[in-house]
């Protein structure tokens, strides 16, 4: 296997996140300090969120969302099949029962017409979902007013997995908006829209979800004195007052997060040329699909760049521009394909997801990948599926 030369995605730092984070290492603060609050705000500014509890991953993001929500052993939720595993492990970590919904088998995202008769037929067995989490697969966020209306009319709560979607839009509504979803989850993982190095956050409007996923992140412990159980205690006492966890971010990673915002919509745009860049480079390619682009009702933040291939040699295209050095990927395995979960029985594949994962590859997309280097890329991809498709 040769040196991947050209990564599908890297983090973009520069001078700025340097400096902040070396003027928080020079504070009295290291954890649980104001940067926190100050990138949580930032966050809520940008998104329209009232409220943001950052933590140290959108895997924690994800759990505190399901605890706060009340999910247990008794529920069930439903995911989006085709996602990073987090997806529906969070449901797991609290014992529920995960069901996947079957996704587009082009963009990857769910299928509302499947979501929709999944839930008809929950209905007839008495065995509704508690929340549905719904992943925006690349960046491009799901059908969410269709979602909404089928959340309404079945009674579920919606969990956004927006991990890849940080300042996409939908309807003219931004990420984390609060408008559809009742808690989203972001991730800051290096190779997302921005990074605080690994770190996550949760989005909601409703005061009493962010209190609790606030608590739960450390511990479970309350401070606020109209939130304790003993009353008119020195200024010290705090309460455990359930079992909780240690999710906090320090203030190092708010710091870097900071400052990374203050860039997210040059990110974006950045993003998006390279994004139509790649859709001229490859329209004239027979044997891809390419992902739809950007109109007035959506708008993709472009974590990834997925394309289907047609010829049915995907792994062989995999292999081969690896070897060239070229980092592509393949997201995701369908989560219920997992020995994890095929272990717990009782899951069946899904047409959309099959179609969607045998044909799906990420080519690299970032901000700082050069046009030569996007040229590069393309150039060989369609050198490949010409030579395989002549050999078939």
């Amino acid at each position: 296997m040769s040196e991947i030369m050209i990564p599908y995605s890297t983090q973009s730092i520069d001078a700025t996140d340097f400096d902040a984070v070396l003027e928080t290492l020079s504070s009295p603060y290291l954890t649980c300090g104001p940067k926190v609050t100050e990138f949580e705000n930032a966050v809520c500014e940008y998104t329209g969120a009232r409220h943001a509890v950052a933590v140290n991953s959108c895997t924690s993001a994800l759990h505190l969302a399901m605890m706060a929500l009340g999910v247990g052993k008794e529920d069930t939720v439903f995911v989006s099949a085709v996602s990073f595993v987090a997806s529906a492990n969070c449901a797991r970590m609290c014992g529920a029962r995960v069901e996947f919904v079957d996704v587009d088998p082009i963009s990857g995202n769910l299928d509302v017409a499947a979501l929709e008769a999944q839930l008809q037929d929950a209905a007839e067995q008495n065995a509704l979902p508690k929340v549905l989490v719904a992943v925006d697969m690349a960046g491009r966020r799901c059908d969410f007013a269709a979602v909404k209306r089928l959340s309404l009319t079945y009674g579920f709560k919606i969990v956004e997995d927006a991990a890849h979607a940080l300042g996409a839009s939908y309807c003219g509504d931004r990420t984390g908006s609060g408008k559809y979803a009742d808690i989203t989850c972001l991730s800051f993982h290096p190779v997302k829209i921005i990074t605080t190095c690994e770190g996550g956050m949760a989005l909601t409007d409703d005061e009493t979800l962010a209190s609790r996923m606030r608590a739960l992140s450390s511990h479970g412990i309350v401070r606020d004195e109209d939130r304790l159980c003993e009353k008119g205690r020195p200024a010290f006492y705090y309460e455990m007052q359930e079992l909780g966890f240690n999710y906090r971010m320090s203030d190092l990673h708010a710091a870097l997060g900071l400052s990374q915002m203050s860039r997210l919509n040059v990110f974006l745009e950045m993003r998006r040329k390279k994004a139509r860049l790649y859709e001229e480079l490859l329209k004239d390619c027979p044997h891809l699909r390419l992902p739809a682009g950007d109109d007035e009702n959506s708008q993709s933040a472009w974590h990834l760049y997925q394309v289907e291939i047609k010829n049915g040699r995907r792994d062989e295209i995999y292999r081969k521009m690896r070897e060239a050095g070229i980092g592509v990927q393949i997201h995701y395995l369908p989560i219920y394909d997992h020995p994890y979960y095929r272990a717990l029985g009782g899951y069946h594949e899904l047409t959309g997801a099959e179609s969607f994962y045998r044909g799906t590859l990420s080519i690299p997309l970032y901000p700082t990948l050069s046009n030569l280097k996007q040229q590069m890329v393309a150039a060989k991809l369609c050198s490949l599926c010409d030579r395989m498709q002549e050999h078939q």
